[in-house]
């Protein structure tokens, strides 16, 4: 099995990387082969932009039986503790559309620019349709910004626009595009290393939440390799 290990740094996964190095062989840069499964690490760089590019341009190079993205994130509620485990299982482009003269967003499809069950979307959203195959973490449904939210009259309006959203990312909607797009198989972990609100990061527990997030696809790796 060849599998695609995403992130859009390397210190997201450097706990990861450093246990591939010492269990694994090591197969080059930032490859890794433990019987018949084999891992490369790729880092994308933040941002919609540089996911979508250095996964296509991955794609186009190689063929993997599974593609998993791996980071951190912030949760719109409380439910969802610090150091908690998600996977995402839908993903939706937040700001991709037109400020209107009163304030208010369009989306691409409120803008009749794309149909919403256009390949890859369904009803505007792209899903995850084999996520129920990896139901052993807890459900989250993402939403991709630019822009992280730190102000609280924006926060109000970005969760007045999409209540179902539980997470903020900046990367995962690009992941699940381009991987719906190339009919890759795929699976996307993140760790809440913060809540969505007033910006402050002294209350940010991005430590915690990468250990978490590591031993989550440290063990999910060793299943696979099995």
């Amino acid at each position: 099995m060849r599998i695609l290990l995403v992130s859009a740094t390397p210190f997201e996964v450097k706990p990861v990387r450093d246990w591939l190095e010492e269990n694994w062989s090591s197969k080059g840069l930032e490859r890794y082969i433990a019987g018949q499964t084999e891992v490369d690490l790729l880092y994308t760089g933040v941002g919609m932009t540089a996911t979508a590019y250095a996964l296509g341009k991955c794609f186009s190079l190689k063929h993997y039986d599974l593609a998993i993205n791996a980071g951190i994130a912030g949760a719109y509620h409380r439910d969802l503790s610090l150091g908690a485990v998600v996977q995402v299982i839908s993903e939706t482009f937040a700001d991709l559309g037109a400020e209107q003269a009163d304030g208010e967003f369009s989306d691409i499809f409120d803008l009749k620019l794309n149909d919403l069950d256009a390949v890859p979307y369904r009803e505007g959203t792209l899903i995850n349709e084999a996520a129920g195959e990896f139901a052993f973490l807890p459900p989250a449904k993402g939403l991709t910004v630019n822009k992280v939210h730190g102000y609280p009259p924006s926060i109000d309006r970005i969760r007045t626009r999409y209540p179902m959203a539980d997470i903020e990312t900046m990367e995962g909607a690009a992941f699940f595009y381009v991987c719906l797009m190339e009919s890759v198989p795929f699976f996307a972990i993140r760790s809440i290393s913060n809540y969505v609100e007033a910006r402050n990061r002294e209350a940010w527990d991005i430590p915690g939440a990468i250990r978490a997030l590591n031993d989550v696809v440290k063990g999910l790796l060793e299943i696979l390799a099995l």
